[in-house]
This record gives structure tokens, C-alpha cells and sequence, in this order.
């Protein structure tokens, strides 16, 4: 008996392996019901599955499963030795069920993890008998519309048993009273929309209504008499095999069965349709079977449909290659292989180098045009049996099975050879394009699916940083790797902070050191993390991986909406403290921005958002942006500077004089401060040329109308220096160390 014969309705019996002369008979069925996520449904009693275990004494056990993952198992004797090789409980933990069936050469009852129904299993183990089994209710979980109607079946089976009944009872009443009810039944079953095929207990064809002739190419006339497996021609969608016929499954069995999800039909004339379909035996009222009931329909469409679903959600649109998703499936995968059967896989990152140029002089079409185009030449290098992946943007993963990291190593270079030589022509204009590889061994060493992408995508950033175009291995003892494999896993810990809400707000003063304004409050607001551990964390050590990871957009808004709710709740208790006599505010916050919000098209009206949400006075505010920064897209920051300062806000250029041509962009950025880079300010005691240097700066300050500030200050004797050049501000340790920003009574 081949099982289980899942019905396409949404709720049915699915019938364990029938015990034929004591001789268990499995068939595909736990391939079936795990790969279409079955799930035993509440109709799984306690009685039932006691009553299954304790009359089939060749089941050496059940396997218990939840979510449609393995969790454990319930056994007679040792339930591993069954498998091809002694393995533990451990290894396939909340591993999917599938993979564990993989391994196991015997047959085993699945139920849910639920206590009763285990303890029933656990008492039913203990006391075997001889009978036959019960069937199970299930559920199938699936999300598509009602394209199966339960009930439709239901009527055709009771239409069919109406035939026979009257069939019966004409032998008590009148003939013609017998013709007229079997008519109307003949009629029903002529009207529906479901194709219906009845056989007498040979299999031999009694009946097909229009929808079985349509469907299979043969009229009711020439089908009469002949055997069911010469109209309805099955075979499996996948492999292309022959399905046992349905109806004399149920003839042998007597139980109501339905094909699996993956049957096609072939018509009399070579048309195939996917079909969903279930048959039943028809029984006279002492209930002796004398024939058997095939209804089906055709569900071409909607398996289209779904299979055009599945493929979407596991593939890239634009390449046509698996996409992050589904390739960590597989990795998940090789990696059980190389811990279970001790094989040896290679995983690439891939990074195209030179793909943003392309992008930004020919434009999108051009980019996605490139991808393609890498996409088959990169498939063109790689075995079928190995899985390319588009990651995201211009990046790629590529998993090698069986195969050595030094093999890998060769097919890592042969790749990097194959790009090489490419050139991309869009119109007039042909581009080469570089790729950096980085790749790491899959064994019986590896941890997890997470730690293996780290891995490699730690070596391909190293391989860019080494300078671009260039393959690099991963080495667990390589102090640059480990830098960046520290980045990669400080992703999710600032992800987990701000799940948590560990990020506090801290805040440094900046003092007037050659200003009359005394009652003017200025202050940096800086950010800190709280560890697991419930330790303070500076920003040095999470910022870089924040800006490799593309987190600083984030975190910027949140030190924004944080400082500005705080401050919108203190301001409208005290109006009438952060009002002077000179000037309307006389509380100032500089808040850093990175270069990724500056060049966030949607960073300014979130911005204006805040304000107007909070009813923050932008005249408050002042953010710092890095002379680096600004460099990079001076256009961008200038435009950006240039939109803020009209609603109001301040701006101070960070770090200046850390780079190679400060003066000459300076006169083209609208700030209002210029913070002197603290390298030279910390230095300016021993080093003249350190000295004239923030002599220089500040005169230049001074000239354009700038207001100066000195940072690293750390004692009074830079104090003093700096003061005696006329710098206007001050910051550092010696001034004020970092404390935590706290709206009180008081202005900070």
C-alpha cells in the first residue's frame, strides 16, 4: 500500500503503513507527509495511538515531532540501531523531520509533542498484541484558497452509495420507482464539476460523466468495460514514474484513499493536466464492496500557481539564481553532511568590485544587465551539483559539495580568471570588473550556518581591504580576519541592543574660553552601549561595524527621536529655562551624523518630522558632521548643510584638518563651527608644528567668521595654549569627562 495518499481537502484520513501478513509496508509515505508539512491534528487521541502501537508490534517505536522538527523519540528497543549508522538523539535535534527520515531504514509511527498523547505512546510500548492498525486523522497546512470542497466529495460518495442502496430496495419495491431515484443520481453525478469514474469490484469501467471524458480523452462508450488503468493514466510529476492505480488500492484495502499532491494525468491524446483526486469503495448496505468511486479535477492552474509561488520565495527575480533564503537552506544541509557522513564542502563569497561605477555612469539597467551577464558566466565554471546564490546587491554565495578547500581554492581562482578577462560594453562604453573572493571550509569542525557566513564574508571584506579583485581564505588565527569576523557578530548585538533598549545617551560640555557668554549651555550628546554583562561599551568598538552594516542610519535616528522626546517633556515643564536675556535658547546640542543619513533621501524629512512631533526649537540644535565625510560628497553635504541651516539649525564640521585639502573645501561648506581635530590639540604641548597647526586652523576660522573649538583638551596646560591662540570653545577631559544626559530642574 503506497501512503499516504493525501486527499486535497483540508481535513482527511491519512492511514498508517498497512500490516500485511507481518510485513510492513512503507512506501513513500514519510517523504510525502514531511514534504508537505502534515501535521497530526487535534483528531490524534490518545486512544488512537495506543491502540495503533499496542496492535502493530513491528512498529519498534514513534518518532516525536514538532513544528515539523525532530525533537525525539519513543522506542522498543534502541530505536538508532535501525538507521544506517549508530547516531544520537542529539544530532537531529529540532533538525527537519526529513532529514532525519533520510537515515532511518525502518518504519516508525510520528506524533505530536503533546503529554498525553506521549504518555499514552510510553504505556502502549510496553504491552505489544497482534491486530490490525487505525488510521489517523491529520491536518494539511497549507494557505492557499478553497479550491478543494470537502463536502463535494461527500456528496458524490453518498450520490454513488444512494445508486446502490435504491438498487437494493428495488428488490422489496417496484422497479420503476428504483430507475427513477438511480436517474436522479446518474444526473447528480452528471451536473458537478468534478470528473467522476465508477468501476465494478474488477476495476473494469461502469461509468465516466462529461468532465472524465473531457479530462480524459475518452468517451463513456469506448471506456465501458475496460480496465481503469488503460482510461486514467497517472504518473508522478517529478520523476516521471507510472502512480498505482487509486482504485485498486481501495478494492485491495477497502479504505478511501487519495493521491499524492504530485500527479499528473495523461489524456488519450498526450494532454497532461494536475489533478487532485480521491476514491472510495462502494458497499451494499450488508457492506460487501462491489465496485469503487474515482473522483477527480483538474488543478493545472493552481499547482502553476504555486509552484510559480515556491519559486519566487527561494529565487532571485533578476538572476534567476537561488536567493539568501534558500541558500542557507542547502548550506544548512551540507553542513549536516559533513558532520554525518564526513564530507567536505567549500563556501565562497563572491563581491563584484567594480559594479557601483557601472551602475552610476550607465545607470540601473546597465547594473542589473551586468548581473546577468556575471550570472552566466560564473554558472558556466561550476558544476550542476554545485549552488550559486545571489545574496543581495552585487553579492554572491556559491556552494561547493564535495569538495576540498584546496580544490575550492583552484575553482575560486579559475572564477577570479574568468572575470578577469570579461569586459562589459553598454553603448559606447566598455567597463572590466573585479571580483574579491573569500572562502571557507565546510567539515566536521564547522559550528553553524551563521558562523560559516561570517566566516567567509569576514575573508571576502578582507580581500577588498588587501586591495580589491583578489581571492583570500579564511584563518582562524589571521589578527585581520578576526577584526572582522568581531564586526560581523557585533551586528547582532547592536540589533539585540535596540531589541533591549541598551543604548544610552551621554553627553561632554563645550566651554566658552574667550566668550563673555556665560549663561550659553553648548554640549556634545555621544553614545554608549550597556553589554549583556551590564557594562559600559564606548562607541570605537561597535561604530565600525555599525558603518560597514549599514546600521548608523538607524542608530541616528534613535539618539535624534530619544534626545528630542527628552527634551520636548523637560522643555514644556521649564519654558523658562533654556530662555536668556540675550537670547531666546541658551542650551545648545551637537549631535554627530554619519555620512550614510547624509546621504538618506528620506534623513531630512524624518528630521522635519521630529521636530514638528516633539516641538523642538531647531535654533537648539547643532549636528557635526566629519570633514571626511563632507569631503566624500561635498555637493550632497553642502545641499544637505544648506536645507537644515534654513529651518533653523547649527552645524559644526568635526575632525577638521584630518584631511589632505581642508582649507581649499572649507570656504564651500555653510558651517557655523569648526571643531580643530584633537590630534593636534593633544599634542600642541611637544610638538610646534602641532602648535601651528591650530594656530592656522583657528585663524582660518577666525577670518571666514567661524566659531572654533579646540578638542582633546585633556589638561590645564593645553587649556592655557589653546586659549592664548584664540580659540573660542573647549573640550575634553580637562574641561568635563562624558556623563549621562539626564533632563533635570537644572540645564546641563
Amino acid at each position: 500500500m503506497n501512503l499516504p495518499n493525501i486527499l486535497p481537502l483540508k481535513s482527511q484520513l491519512l492511514f498508517l503503513p498497512e500490516l500485511n501478513r507481518e510485513k510492513l509496508n512503507i512506501g513513500s509515505t514519510l517523504q510525502d507527509l514531511t514534504l508537505y508539512r502534515i501535521a497530526v491534528s487535534p483528531e490524534c487521541s490518545t486512544h488512537k495511538v495506543a491502540k495503533i502501537l499496542t496492535n502493530n508490534t513491528l512498529l519498534p517505536g514513534v518518532v516525536i515531532a514538532k513544528d515539523n522538527e525532530f525533537v525525539g523519540v519513543i522506542s522498543r528497543s534502541r530505536f538508532f540501531e535501525y538507521m544506517s549508522r549508530p547516531y544520537s538523539v542529539e544530532l537531529f535535534f529540532k533538525k527537519p523531520i526529513h532529514i532525519f527520515y533520510k537515515y532511518l531504514h525502518t518504519q516508525a509511527l510520528i506524533i505530536p509533542q503533546e503529554t498525553s498523547i506521549v504518555t499514552a505512546a510510553k504505556k502502549a510500548l510496553k504491552r505489544p498484541k497482534e491486530t490490525l492498525y487505525e488510521p489517523i486523522v491529520v491536518k494539511l497546512q497549507q494557505t492557499d484558497r478553497a479550491v478543494y470542497k470537502l463536502l463535494d466529495m461527500q456528496q458524490l460518495l453518498l450520490a454513488q452509495l444512494q445508486i446502490h442502496q435504491l438498487t437494493m430496495l428495488a428488490l422489496e419495491s417496484t422497479q420503476k420507482a428504483l430507475v427513477e431515484e438511480k436517474d436522479k443520481a446518474q444526473v447528480t453525478l452528471c451536473s458537478i464539476g468534478d470528473a467522476v469514474i465508477t468501476t465494478d469490484a474488477l476495476g473494469k469501467i461502469e461509468f465516466l460523466n462529461p468532465v472524465a471524458e473531457r479530462l480524459t480523452g475518452w468517451l463513456l462508450e469506448e471506456a465501458q468495460g475496460k480496465l481503469l488503468i488503460e482510461v486514467f493514466n497517472i504518473i508522478n510529476e517529478s520523476s516521471r514514474n507510472p502512480v498505482k492505480n487509486p482504485v485498486e488500492t481501495v478494492l485491495e484495502s477497502g479504505c478511501t484513499i487519495g493521491l499524492a499532491n504530485h500527479t499528473i494525468l495523461i489524456a488519450r491524446g498526450g494532454d497532461e493536466f494536475a489533478i487532485a483526486n480521491s476514491a472510495a469503495p462502494i458497499r451494499t448496505l450488508n457492506g460487501e464492496t462491489i465496485g469503487a468511486i474515482l473522483v477527480f479535477h483538474d488543478v493545472t492552474s493552481e499547482r502553476q500557481l504555486t509552484h510559480l509561488l515556491s519559486w519566487q520565495a527561494s529565487h532571485d527575480t533578476l538572476t534567476g539564481l537561488v536567493n539568501r533564503y534558500e541558500f542557507e537552506r542547502q548550506l544548512e544541509e551540507a553542513l549536516l553532511t559533513a558532520k554525518l557522513e564526513n564530507q567536505q564542502h567549500t563556501l565562497c563569497y563572491l563581491d563584484l568590485d567594480q559594479f557601483k561605477i557601472v551602475n552610476d555612469t550607465c545607470g540601473h539597467v546597465a547594473g542589473d544587465e551586468l548581473l546577468r551577464q556575471i550570472t552566466a558566466l560564473l554558472q558556466s565554471k561550476i558544476r550542476i551539483a554545485d549552488t550559486l546564490a545571489r545574496l543581495g546587491g552585487d553579492e554572491f554565495g556559491l556552494l561547493l559539495r564535495q569538495c576540498p578547500l584546496n580544490q575550492g581554492t583552484l575553482v575560486a581562482k579559475a572564477l577570479h580568471e574568468t572575470i578577469q578577462k570579461f569586459r562589459f560594453l553598454w553603448e559606447d562604453k566598455n567597463f572590466s570588473v573585479g571580483i574579491s573572493i573569500g572562502l571557507t571550509a565546510i567539515d566536521d569542525t564547522s559550528q553553524t550556518v551563521a558562523t560559516l557566513m561570517s566566516a567567509a564574508d569576514a575573508a571576502c571584506y578582507t580581500a577588498k581591504n588587501r586591495g580589491r579583485d583578489r581571492i583570500q581564505v579564511y584563518q582562524a588565527n589571521d589578527s585581520e580576519l578576526l577584526q572582522q569576523h568581531g564586526q560581523m557578530q557585533w551586528v547582532s548585538r547592536i540589533n539585540k541592543a535596540f531589541e533591549e533598549n541598551r543604548f544610552r545617551l551621554y553627553c561632554q560640555g563645550i566651554v566658552p574660553i574667550n566668550s563673555f557668554n556665560d549663561n550659553f549651555q553648548h554640549y556634545e550628546v555621544l553614545l554608549r552601549l550597556i553589554d549583556e554583562e551590564g557594562q559600559l561599551v564606548s562607541p570605537m568598538a561597535f561604530i565600525p561595524a555599525a558603518e560597514r552594516y549599514n546600521l548608523m542610519p538607524k542608530i541616528d535616528r534613535w539618539v535624534i527621536s530619544t534626545l528630542f522626546a527628552n527634551q520636548s517633556i523637560f522643555y514644556r515643564k521649564n519654558p523658562h529655562l533654556y530662555q536668556s536675556s540675550t537670547s531666546k535658547y541658551n542650551c545648545l546640542y551637537a549631535i554627530n551624523l554619519s555620512g550614510a543619513s547624509i546621504n538618506d533621501e528620506q534623513f531630512i524629512d524624518f528630521l522635519h518630522q521630529q521636530f514638528i512631533l516633539h516641538r523642538i526649537p531647531p535654533e537648539t540644535i547643532c549636528f557635526e558632521i566629519t570633514e571626511t565625510v563632507a569631503i566624500i560628497n561635498l555637493s550632497k553635504a553642502t545641499q544637505f548643510i544648506h536645507s537644515l541651516k534654513q529651518f533653523g539649525c547649527r552645524f559644526a564640521l568635526d575632525d577638521f584638518g584630518s584631511g589632505m585639502s581642508s582649507f581649499a573645501y572649507l570656504k564651500n561648506l555653510p558651517v557655523d563651527y569648526l571643531k580643530i581635530d584633537g590630534e593636534f590639540v593633544k599634542d600642541i604641548e611637544k610638538d610646534r608644528v602641532a602648535g601651528a597647526m591650530v594656530e592656522a586652523i583657528n585663524h582660518i576660522g577666525q577670518l571666514m567668521g567661524l566659531q572654533t573649538i579646540a578638542e582633546f583638551v585633556e589638561n590645564d596646560n593645553i587649556l592655557e595654549k589653546v586659549k592664548a591662540l584664540g580659540v573660542n570653545y573647549a573640550q575634553g577631559y580637562g574641561i568635563s569627562k562624558p556623563l549621562p544626559l539626564t533632563f533635570s530642574s537644572v540645564p546641563l
